[in-house]
């Protein structure tokens, strides 16, 4: 039975609705919200692993090729989202997450199969790797969805779960890919490869073992998700954000932080592996501290305020990135990890804070599509990072240089948030409120 009609009335903001009526509904959505985010995350950032693997089973690319591969999925997601975002409002929130579930079967399935052979074309591979992209773009429509559900007293905290635990879709993917891999589950669906050490695996396995979870999150979505009432706005009415001057600013923001998080995300496994190979295994920690951190930013944003969390936010990530350069130039491996690891915890607890501020700052109505909007222009950092780091090791033999750039970021970001959201006297009063 679809639950497209189940709810007529939706007023989060009436406390006696809220606790009645209201919480059950919103908790019940964010359920089933989270693990359709993180399938999204676990097929967009798929790249991230296979590129790993693809020349020790056959292939013959360069780096600068591998690190394409993995920014490919960035950059077609960052770009879907800016659709994604204004979906929930044109076609319902229950009726998008199932759309947007069931298409990340074409991508996996895809996958499964190219990896299985070395003649693959790279231009093929790289249709592929866009594709993925098609995951990338959910996370717009998820953060607009959820942001309907919940009272402006709890959209920190929601958000953040929903965020931080569909984020650890990348952790998932960076951790059990190297596991899976080395199963013949699905030896069914073609042969194993010898790697050069002379062990088997089973690349499509990477891709293939999310397909049945797609097809059964689809279901649940399907039957267990709403459509509210309320929620329902037109493109025309929903564009109106981009005249808005703090939709801009907390883009700004939100790169910084997210846009961070994803682009290191998507970069690490071969950084790690051009670095310090022997420790490869450890690639999904970074992603996995981030997403874990990102619930903590939103609820500590609650209660402090997003723009002092977003500040020291900042602070760390630049002395993070420093301490990353040094590490690097000195190859030492346990100060390289740790530094990278302040670099996710931070980006993590950041995307938490900067998008507790959102509702804040602008109305229900233009804060959902502003947080869509937002989350497409970050997710450029997943396409953008891995190509800088590409570019740096090509250019410099090294990605430190890439860095440099990053540190001038975050210090542009620390006197933006400060002249915005954190002088003296400054109010956060809605930017639709002070124009005409």
């Amino acid at each position: 039975m679809s639950r497209t009609n189940r709810i007529t009335r939706w007023e989060p903001e009436d406390e006696h609705f809220w606790q009645t009526e209201g919480k059950k509904h919103a908790r019940r959505n964010l359920l089933i919200s989270v693990p359709t985010l993180m399938l999204a995350f676990i097929v967009w950032q798929i790249w991230s692993v296979v590129a790993v693997r693809l020349n020790d089973v056959g292939f013959n690319y360069t780096p600068e090729q591998l690190f394409t591969l993995a920014a490919m999925p960035g950059l077609v997601g960052a770009t879907l989202r800016f659709f994604y975002t204004f979906s929930v409002g044109k076609f319902g929130g229950r009726n998008w997450v199932v759309f947007s579930t069931a298409i990340l079967a074409i991508p996996a399935v895809g996958i499964g199969f190219a990896v299985q052979n070395p003649d693959t074309p790279y231009s093929v591979m790289l249709l592929l790797a866009a594709l993925c992209g098609l995951g990338g773009g959910n996370f717009s429509s998820a953060s607009a969805n959820m942001s309907f559900f919940f009272p402006k007293k709890e959209k920190g905290t929601a958000l953040g779960i929903n965020g931080g635990l569909g984020n650890m879709g990348v952790s998932v993917v960076q951790f059990v890919t190297p596991l899976v891999i080395t199963s013949s589950t699905f030896a069914l669906i073609g042969n194993g490869q010898v790697l050069p050490t002379g062990a088997t695996v089973w690349l499509q396995n990477a891709a293939f073992v999310w397909v049945i979870p797609i097809v059964i999150l689809t279901i649940v979505a399907y039957f267990g998700m709403d459509n509210l009432p309320n929620a329902k706005q037109s493109v025309a009415d929903q564009f109106v954000i981009v005249k808005r001057k703090h939709t801009w600013v907390m883009t700004w923001l939100y790169v910084a932080t997210f846009g961070s998080f994803i682009g290191y995300s998507a970069a690490f496994p071969l950084l790690l592996k051009s670095q310090f190979p022997e420790h490869i295994g450890l690639a999904f920690l970074g992603a996995f501290l981030a997403a874990a951190f990102r619930p903590i930013g939103g609820w500590i944003s609650d209660k402090l305020g997003g723009a002092l969390v977003t500040a020291w936010v900042l602070v760390f990530m630049s002395v993070g990135a420093g301490f990353v350069i040094y590490f690097t130039t000195e190859k030492h491996f346990a100060g390289f990890l740790a530094s990278f690891l302040v670099l996710f915890a931070a980006a993590g607890i950041g995307s938490g804070s900067t998008f507790q501020m959102i509702p804040d700052i602008f109305p229900v109505k233009e804060a959902a599509p502003v947080l869509g909007f937002t989350a497409a222009f970050a997710a450029y950092g997943s396409f953008f990072i891995p190509k800088l780091f590409g570019w740096s090791v090509g250019a410099t033999g090294t990605p430190v240089t890439a860095f440099y750039f990053f540190i001038a970021f975050y210090v542009i970001s620390i006197g933006l948030n400060w002249y915005y959201y954190q002088r003296a006297g400054h109010k956060l009063i809605p930017e639709s409120k002070r124009v005409a």
